[in-house]
């Protein structure tokens, strides 16, 4: 089973954990965070990250970030491989959907992730204008 890894800026990849933890008690436990303060730099990050996989004793992985192009993202796509595979936007309800479906193979869960992303933008109707005609 793929393990998940979510490297973001802080305090986001801890608050997700949260928001995981809340409604997925069983499930976040597969979930090991990394928040990316701004002293650290991209070696820094992917050192870490790679310390984390290894004591989580994951051989596989999907990584959420949070920004594509940031150090997080950045760090991230060094780890990048057929075992350990990177989303980035991570959004709620994309994490939601990875937590349910970790126990799938990686390159589903991979689809889900972004499904469950993709899914969870969805832009709210316009206020309705009263008539200026009285």
């Amino acid at each position: 089973m793929p393990g998940l890894l979510l490297i973001a800026h802080a305090p986001l990849a801890s608050a997700l954990k949260a928001v995981a933890e809340h409604t997925f008690p069983n499930c976040a436990p597969q979930l090991t965070v990394l928040d990316v303060t701004p002293d650290m730099s991209a070696d820094d990050v992917e050192t870490s990250a790679r310390a984390l996989l290894q004591a989580a004793g994951h051989t596989e992985a999907l990584v959420l970030t949070d920004v594509f192009g940031a150090t997080p993202c950045n760090a991230a796509m060094r780890l990048q491989s057929s075992q350990f595979r990177v989303v980035s936007g991570v959004n709620v309800p994309m994490l939601w959907r990875a937590l349910c479906y970790v126990a799938e193979p990686l390159d589903a869960l991979v689809q889900r992730a972004c499904q469950g992303g993709i899914n969870g933008i969805v832009p709210g109707d316009p206020p309705a204008h009263p008539s200026s005609e009285s």
